[in-house]
C-alpha cells in the first residue's frame, strides 16, 4: 500500500491513517473530541497527541462537554499534574471554554456537526493532490470556520488547526491520489461538484 507519506514511521500513525483520517465524521461529540485534540496538538506533532489519546479520553471524561464545562480549579490542577496529557495551562483552559461554547451552541438548538459541516457545504471536498507539497495548511473554508468558532467563544481554533481538523474529520479528502484511501474515502458520500 502506498500510503500518504506522513503516515509512515510507526504503527499508530499507519492505523490512524488507514482507519480514521479523512473518513467523514458527523457525530457531535466525536467532532468535539477531535477539535479538542487538534487544539492540544498546536505546536506539537500529531504523533504526540495520538500516543496520549486513550489517556485523554479517560481523564477528560470521554470528552463529554457537559462534564468538562464544570471542571473546577482542583480538576485543572490534577490535569496539569498528569504526565499522560500535554500539560499546558492555556490548552486545558481552552478545553473547558470550548465545552462551554459547545453547550451554548446546543442551547441555541445548533447541531455541532451542522455548524461545522456548513463550511464545506455539507459534503466532503475531494482534493486531487499528487504530492504533500501541494496540500495547503489552510484554506478559505478553514479561515471561515476559525472565525465562526472564535465568535462562538472557542479557543485554539486558528485556521491551520481548523484545516487539520477538516482533513481528519473527512470534511476534505486530502489523501494523495496514489494512496488507496483516497478512492476508499470517496465511497462514504457523493463527491462535491
Amino acid at each position: 500500500m502506498e500510503r500518504c507519506p506522513w503516515s509512515e514511521g510507526f504503527d499508530l500513525y499507519r492505523e490512524y491513517h488507514d482507519r480514521e483520517w479523512g473518513v467523514p465524521l458527523r457525530d457531535d461529540r466525536a467532532l468535539f473530541e477531535l477539535l479538542i485534540l487538534e487544539g492540544a496538538q498546536a505546536g506539537l506533532s500529531w504523533a504526540t497527541v495520538l500516543k496520549k489519546r486513550v489517556h485523554y479520553r479517560q481523564v477528560f471524561d470521554g470528552f463529554e462537554p457537559a462534564l468538562i464545562a464544570r471542571y473546577d480549579d482542583a480538576k485543572v490542577a490534577a490535569l496539569l499534574a498528569d504526565p499522560g496529557i500535554i500539560r499546558n495551562r492555556a490548552k486545558v483552559a481552552a478545553m473547558i471554554q470550548n465545552a462551554r461554547s459547545y453547550l451554548a451552541l446546543q442551547a441555541e438548538g445548533q447541531s455541532f456537526s451542522d455548524f461545522l459541516w456548513k463550511f464545506v457545504g455539507g459534503e466532503t471536498i475531494h482534493n486531487h493532490w499528487a504530492t504533500m507539497a501541494e496540500v495547503p495548511a489552510k484554506t478559505a473554508q478553514s479561515d471561515a470556520m476559525s472565525k465562526a468558532l472564535l465568535r462562538a467563544g472557542f479557543k485554539f481554533v486558528g485556521s491551520t488547526i481548523c484545516y487539520a481538523f477538516m482533513q481528519a474529520s473527512g470534511m476534505v479528502n486530502d489523501h494523495l491520489l496514489a494512496c488507496p484511501r483516497h478512492a476508499e474515502v470517496q465511497k462514504y458520500q457523493p463527491i462535491r461538484a
